[in-house]
């Protein structure tokens, strides 16, 4: 990065500090492509954890308050705490599946309780990101990434049903918003231009939210007893700690900081047209951890990179620290008003189950993507096939672990994405690597064998 100097207003360079009329709008930008997907995880657990509307609001506004300190803190290391990159930070879909088995079996005290121990062990990850890298290659990262995608397709479909309880669950009126919220998302993100791509699932829920006023689906009493400016509320929700919610949470964060290696290196490739350095990898590592670990004790649910402000970065090369500064800034006011936060608990489900489907697609498309980058040689089909297919396949047959302790129901039983990370691993580090070359050789060689035999 080029050191600043005086009079250097260049919005391609992280030192830049260009005028407040160039910096806002993208910065606005940037606040638009993540507002989204930084509320709706924080609806999905309040709702499956029974939270009052009040409630509600302070997740999703202690979920846009961690957003902005979280990306301050990537912004302007300190200590070695920090990437120093133009990234955007934000609470993350992939903790889903893991969040929504804690919340539902111990309650959501015991998500914050194994948020704080999974936080701190990526705070130690980040100082070993070096030699633990070579476990987790594009076949492992996409693993897992493909199963945390396949894992939230029930969620996007039961939201675009309604919401489960919903006593409209499953009418057509709960369908027609929904699919129109997809149609006009893929218009947005296929035909669009400008800001109309880059925020497609803002554009497609801000349609199905007009049609749904008029359709009396939407129910403005959160936005009455909220407050217009409010701080934080340190440990509101409590704090429990389970050993077995903890050692989900701990492979989830692993597996996270692996997956946020690949946003630092994209956003450093394409912003500044180089490869990530390994002290910008290990702070970023270890300020993902620490927020997340702060994000605990303020009741925030975990963060992670955003991939689609990645994107942003790649395709306008707008690095300048300003612009992601001012971004941070909007977000942490968004998350100190709970007027904002009730008014997003307002968004109907169908209409949120239209915009996610699409988000879920991508993640799973986004794990095949990684897969697909080494050979699909038997080795590495096992490795995927395997994993899928215990990790999906258990996780919908409960009643398979019936018989074991309640321990191991908890940690293996509940969430897919364990079962499929830690076979992953596994299978990587067990099984030969063999090219599809040396593997066709094999192949020649047994045949061979058996042509001699026979003769």
């Amino acid at each position: 990065m080029k050191k600043n100097v005086a009079g250097n207003t260049s919005l391609f360079d992280y030192e830049g500090k260009p005028s407040l009329a160039k910096s806002i709008p993208l910065g606005i930008q940037h606040v638009l492509a993540m507002i989204v997907g930084n509320v709706t995880p924080s609806i999905m657990v309040a709702a499956a954890t029974g939270m009052t509307m009040d409630e509600r609001t302070l997740l999703v506004q202690t979920g846009l308050l961690i957003a902005g300190i979280a990306t301050f803190m990537q912004l302007f290391a300190f200590k070695q705490i920090g990437a120093r990159l133009p990234v955007i930070m934000g609470i993350s879909f992939s903790y889903i599946p893991v969040l929504l088995a804690i919340g539902s079996e111990y309650g959501i005290a015991a998500i914050f309780g194994a948020q704080l121990i999974g936080s701190l062990a990526a705070v130690i990850m980040g100082f070993f990101i070096k030699p633990i890298r070579k476990y987790f290659p594009p076949i492992v990262a996409g693993t897992v990434v493909l199963t945390i995608g396949l894992s939230l397709y029930p969620i996007g479909v039961n939201y675009m049903a309604g919401g489960i309880g919903s006593p409209t669950y499953g009418s057509l009126l709960n369908w027609l918003v929904a699919i129109i919220v997809l149609a006009t998302v893929l218009i947005c993100n296929n035909y669009g231009k400008g800001i109309f791509k880059l925020a497609s699932i803002l554009v497609g829920i801000l349609a199905g939210y007009l049609l749904a006023l008029p359709l009396g689906m939407v129910d403005f009493t959160p936005l009455a007893s909220a407050d217009w400016v409010a701080l934080p509320k340190p440990f509101h929700f409590g704090i429990e700690f389970y050993p077995t919610a903890a050692i989900s949470m701990v492979v989830m964060y692993v597996v996270n900081a692996i997956q946020s290696v690949g946003d630092f290196s994209s956003t450093t490739v394409g912003g500044f047209n180089r490869e990530v350095t390994d002290a910008e990898l290990a702070g970023g590592i270890k300020s993902y951890g620490l927020s997340s670990a702060i994000a605990s004790m303020i009741g925030a649910l975990p963060t992670a990179t955003y991939s689609q402000n990645v994107g942003i970065v790649a395709s306008t090369k707008v690095v300048a620290r300003r612009v992601f500064a001012i971004a941070a800034s909007i977000v942490i006011v968004a998350g100190l008003i709970p007027k904002f936060g009730a008014f997003m608990t307002t968004i109907p489900y169908a209409v949120l189950g239209g915009a996610t489907i699409s988000v879920f697609g991508m993640i799973t498309m986004t794990g095949i993507k990684l897969i697909t980058q080494e050979e699909m040689s038997n080795r590495n089909m096992s490795i995927v096939g395997l994993s899928v297919a215990l990790g999906m396949g258990i996780t919908q047959v409960p009643a398979a672990l019936a018989n074991f302790p309640d321990w191991f129901m908890m940690v293996f039983g509940r969430s897919p994405v364990v079962i499929a990370t830690l076979m992953a691993l596994f299978l990587n580090v067990v099984i030969p690597k063999k090219s599809l070359e040396e593997e066709q050789k094999e192949r020649e060689s047994l045949d061979e064998q058996e042509l001699i035999k026979s003769s």
